[in-house]
């Protein structure tokens, strides 16, 4: 299986970077898994220039993954500038297929709701598919950073195989595009 983590803080290295690689850790199999980190920190310098052979290519790697995390920082209540242009890279149903999980870190609680109701949206508008709420992180908590993202990683766990019991007992043939009018 492959797993893309796509990192919107315009600082490299950062706190919400660990939160949502503690996800997918919490969340999946150790050792089922390959997994690929884009820090958008590390590609300000193209991510506005259109086109981007670089950009393009981080774009392909993550609509081929399984399941992707797209984690920001809580920027005016939504996501950042950086997360969005990365986003909006990619043509309608561009993520179909994807298994998306929209994570936000923030000072308190005042936007938790942000990630459920601007991010999560816009990675279904993008074709993907999101298990469940999106994970909210206060980032005064990171030394309770395990428990807290174990929880969060249960519930996206419960969600997946419910998801998986409702698919084995489909009757309509996998379709592999949708004609549009």
């Amino acid at each position: 299986m492959k797993v893309t983590v796509v990192v919107g803080n315009p600082k490299p290295q950062s706190r919400t970077l660990k939160v949502a690689e503690t996800l997918v850790e919490k969340l999946l199999v150790p050792g089922s898994y390959e997994w690929e980190v884009i820090d958008l920190a590390e590609h300000t310098d193209e991510i506005f220039a259109w086109p981007s052979e670089r950009m393009s290519a981080l774009n392909a790697r993550v609509a081929e993954s399984d399941l992707a995390v797209f984690a920001s920082p809580t920027y005016k209540a939504t996501y950042t500038g950086l997360l969005k242009a990365f986003l909006d890279r990619y043509p309608a149903n561009g993520l179909a297929g994807v298994t998306a999980i929209p994570v936000h870190t923030g000072g308190d609680l005042t936007h938790s709701m942000g990630p459920t109701v601007n991010l999560a949206p816009l990675l279904v508008e993008l074709g993907a598919t999101v298990p469940g709420r999106g994970f909210y992180f206060v980032a005064s908590q990171m030394d309770h950073l395990d428990e807290i993202v174990e929880t969060a990683a249960a519930e996206y766990a419960a969600n997946l195989r419910r998801l998986a019991a409702v698919a084995a007992h489909v009757s309509i043939p996998t379709v592999t595009a949708i004609p549009v009018a």
